[in-house]
């Protein structure tokens, strides 16, 4: 929204050239081209097209909803196209099941099998599955006097697209879409998110592609049109969201799958092309996309597809041109293709090595490999990009998953031609992807929707075909606005034509009762669906900071503290405040706290997230030195659940996967989390962020009150900010003097912040993080990504090797220890009852991961004054009496009854 807003006020120029300096502090951010603008373009649109009567800010809220209603049309077109024969020639002998049944083997092909268009197996679909399928429509025929609507054969007077209920699946697909929770979770009003406007291009991507296979193999002029709208289409879904990267991918699967099954046409070949150079090169012009297109190994698939449609138009205008015969155009094809295959090898070992192609992402590599790990921990932290479970697919899809799989199956099997293919690549596509990270599952809803009203759709119109055999499409009922009183007297002329046809009026009963048995059975599980929806509708609707919940009293309370937050940060701290916060909710505290930020919710600097995972997860005197150089406060999210401090052990990780020294050995931080009794490990015990999360809060846990001071805790204390004292001012001043911005040429607006010099000694610690794909750099650090996967994968392991290095333990300072040892700090904790837990069950693999960690903890005493060493003599354990002794804990010491740990020693 603070992007939007921007862009209102200051116009498209200013806001292609913002460098924001209120987020990713110090270094800040060039939104103009890290930004995709189509979202907040299409906002500013709306808004100045109402004008005065309607907010900027109820305009966003809206846009979901809207946009989400238009996907839902689409959608339903999506099915529609799919539904609408299409008129072509016959080729190679093949004929459908209909056209076999009917007799006539010359009669147009309205749709076909995908069986009879895979090599060899077309073999067997043509001899073996069409007789038998052609045997039983004429027993059929002549037991019932019908084929019982088996097969959709054109009423007289009417052409093949009445044939088929388009306009039936069209209305079923889009009430599907309209309520299904996968579409839901993106379309609610409020939830301002630039899937929420993708949806809708990518459908309407999706549709127009589809319409411009419409038609006959040489319609070159309606794929040239609709392959250019589908183009713009493109461009629009390119503006607004990375996943457009998926959309040209799917239609470049498409398009070469249709030439492999032998469907190469004329018209494929003006759609694709038309589409791919109006989307190319208009993707080419948004800022954050660039040449992208033409050097991202994620596109060349496409742009191969492309070529590959060039050569094969050339190979096909030479053959009709000379008049070449079978033999001589296979060796026209297989020279052309030679030489390209050489020319392009040529191309790639020259380009490869100047680092031309950029890397796979790390997100798109997830989708591929093995594991459910991208091998980047920042990429591996997001919840979204975990692999989703059966329970997800059901809980967003929910009937629908059901469905959609018998629409699929009539589309491949009896209802194939070059646009209804199309929702077979995608239904694979969606799956997989969804099924690799569950934030794509949001893809189905479209696919799913479309499918599973294809199949409602021919249930309902073979029933609504008892009543009337005439079946109208969006064509013909247009031509009732259109033409008026003459389209009507035209139907009405087909529908007698089709009365005389003579059906049984035996099968037309027949087909309303088996209809009513239907309806009667399904319509429990649709309003059951109906309800589904209607209650994740309402889920999804309240707003992610503000909810309800119950107390422990029971009763149901307003949780606002996120907003309250964010109100007390903009009302009470300077204009120039910096707020160190983890990134996930940066956006939120410069949205609605006004505040600089040390990241803004997105993941676009990884090194920068690092530091911040650093500061967060060190101790508290070095996370202070850090911090006093960089904010004013520091915010955390705490009261359980998904807080800062359930999320830290992925903070750990990623710090370590730039700062290796952050967890020596330790890729995974195993040193850092929870252990098996569920309390913090020491490591974690130590650090900064569990000192201010738990505060006050936990026995025995303050923040130093020489470095930071709790300054505010929300009502049901879900947030708590801390002022970071001794604050350096003069790396301050040093970052907000522009003359120490590194511009990328003189007068630029593109400056660059730098971090203040006094963080010179740590910054020279890092090492930045280069992902295994990552082939353009000379230096890829492939053994830390083999064994932060191996440590993922084998818990064991990764636990033994995080302190292999130490080979002796470390005696704390005496002065902390002698703090320890006074009686007022004697207390039970939940670190004293940790330690008896592992003392009393001989646990010593975990017990010496605990103290090489932090061996300030076996010097604890609880409140009677007994501690570890008491524990391990009471117990006879020698082995960790022995441990405890290298550590420097006395066997003298009395407790609070004057007794030493000898005196009630069973060794």
């Amino acid at each position: 929204y603070r992007a939007t807003e921007y862009l209102y006020e200051h116009g498209w120029y200013s806001f292609r050239t913002w460098f924001d300096y209120k987020s990713w502090y110090p270094l800040g951010r060039p939104v103009g081209t890290t930004i995709y603008p189509g979202m907040q373009v299409t906002s500013v649109a709306i808004k100045k097209l109402l004008g005065d009567r309607m907010s900027l800010n109820d305009v966003c809220c809206l846009v979901p909803a809207w946009f989400g209603a238009v996907a839902t049309v689409f959608t339903g077109l999506m099915a529609y196209e799919a539904c609408v024969g299409t008129k072509t020639q016959k080729t190679g002998g093949q004929q459908t099941s209909s056209s076999a049944s009917s007799g006539k083997p010359s009669d147009p092909e309205v749709f076909g099998s995908i069986l009879a268009n895979v090599p060899v197996i077309n073999i067997l679909h043509r001899r073996l599955i069409l007789p038998i399928a052609d045997l039983l429509v004429r027993f059929l025929t002549q037991i019932f006097g019908s084929n019982l609507g088996l097969v959709d054969v054109p009423p007289p007077g009417t052409s093949p697209t009445m044939s088929s209920p388009s306009v039936e699946s069209f209305l079923s697909a889009a009430a599907i879409m309209a309520i299904v929770p996968a579409h839901l979770m993106r379309s609610v009003g409020g939830g301002y998110d630039n899937e929420s406007v993708a949806m809708t291009s990518m459908t309407m991507t999706f549709y127009l592609w589809m319409r411009a296979l419409r038609g006959g193999k040489d319609n070159a002029r309606g794929g040239l049109i609709w392959g250019i709208l589908a183009g713009l289409a493109y461009f629009y879904m390119v503006a607004v969201w990375g996943g457009y990267i998926f959309v040209i991918n799917i239609i470049g699967v498409h398009a070469g799958l249709l030439i492999l099954l032998g469907r190469y046409s004329t018209k494929l070949h003006r759609a694709y092309t038309a589409f791919y150079i109006v989307g190319t090169a208009l993707a080419i012009q948004v800022p954050v996309v660039g040449w992208t297109p033409i050097r991202s190994i994620e596109q060349l698939g496409p742009m191969a597809v492309f070529v590959g449609f060039q050569m094969i138009e050339y190979c096909e205008v030479v053959r009709r041109k000379k008049n070449l015969g079978r033999k001589d155009a296979w060796i026209l094809r297989v020279k052309v293709f030679g030489a390209a295959l050489l020319v392009a090898a040529m191309v790639l070992a020259a380009l490869v090595p100047t680092g031309y192609f950029g890397p796979i992402s790390a997100r798109v590599r997830g989708l591929f490999v093995k594991h459910t790990k991208t091998g980047n921990p920042l990429v591996d932290s997001v919840a979204e990009h975990q692999p989703a479970s059966p329970e997800a697919y059901f809980q967003y899809l929910h009937d629908v998953c059901y469905i959609a799989p018998v629409g699929f199956a009539i589309v491949a099997l009896f209802y194939f031609h070059d646009s209804s293919s199309f929702l077979l690549v995608y239904g694979v596509a969606a799956y997989f992807f969804s099924h690799r990270m569950v934030r794509l599952v949001l893809l189905t809803a479209p696919i799913a929707s479309a499918l599973g009203g294809i199949a409602l759709g021919r249930v309902i119109g073979w029933c609504l075909r008892g009543i009337s055999p005439y079946r109208p499409s969006f064509s013909e009922v247009l031509k009732v606005f259109t033409l008026g009183d003459e389209a009507l007297t035209d139907s009405n002329d087909k529908k007698k034509e089709t009365k005389k046809s003579g059906r049984s009026s035996m099968v037309q009963i027949s087909r309303l009762v088996v209809g009513y048995l239907i309806l009667s059975t399904a319509l429990p599980f649709g309003m059951e669906f109906y309800q589904r929806c209607r209650e994740m509708a309402k889920h999804m609707s309240h707003p992610t900071i503000v909810y309800n919940a119950n107390s422990h009293m029971g009763e149901e309370v307003l949780v606002d503290d996120y907003r309250e937050a964010y109100w007390w940060c903009r009302d009470n701290t300077p204009e120039d405040a910096r707020i160190m916060a983890w990134w996930d909710y940066g956006y939120q505290i410069t949205g609605i706290g006004n505040r600089t930020t040390i990241a803004d919710g997105n993941t676009w600097n990884h090194e920068h997230i690092a530091l911040l995972g650093r500061t967060l997860t060190s101790s508290e005197k070095d996370g202070h030195r850090i911090a006093r150089h960089l904010a004013d406060y520091v915010l955390v999210w705490a009261g359980g659940g998904g807080d800062d401090l359930a999320k830290s052990p992925h903070l750990a990780r990623i710090a370590n996967s730039v700062y290796r020294d952050h967890c020596p050995n330790d890729p995974t931080c195993r040193s850092f989390g929870f252990s098996s009794q569920g309390m913090p490990t020491p490591k974690m015990a130590g650090s900064l962020l569990y000192k201010l999360h738990s505060h006050g809060v936990h026995p025995g846990v303050k923040v130093d009150k020489n470095r930071f001071k709790e300054v505010f805790k929300s009502k049901h204390g879900k947030v708590r900010i801390f002022k970071v004292l001794s604050v350096a001012k003069d790396s301050k001043e040093w970052v907000a003097d522009p003359k120490n911005r590194i511009c990328d040429s003189p007068g630029s607006w593109f400056c660059r912040g730098q971090y203040p010099p006094a963080l010179k000694k740590v910054l020279a610690q890092k090492q930045d993080f280069g992902q295994l794909e990552d082939f353009n750099k000379k230096e890829v650090d492939e053994e830390y990504q083999k064994q932060y996967m191996e440590h993922l994968n084998d818990p064991n392991k990764a636990s033994k090797m995080a302190h292999s290095g130490a080979s002796s333990f470390v005696r704390p300072p005496p002065e902390e220890v002698d703090e320890l040892q006074k009686r007022e700090n004697w207390q039970d904790s939940p670190y004293t009852s940790e330690l008896w837990t592992l003392i009393n069950d001989n646990n010593i693999p975990e017990l010496k991961e605990y103290l090489i960690a932090n061996p300030l903890v076996a010097h604890m005493r609880s409140s009677d004054g007994r501690g570890p060493m008491f524990w391990a003599h009471e117990f006879g354990r020698e082995k960790i009496v022995k441990i405890l002794r290298k550590i420097g804990v006395g066997e003298k010491l009395p407790d609070k009854e004057g007794l030493t740990p000898l005196d009630d020693s069973e060794i």
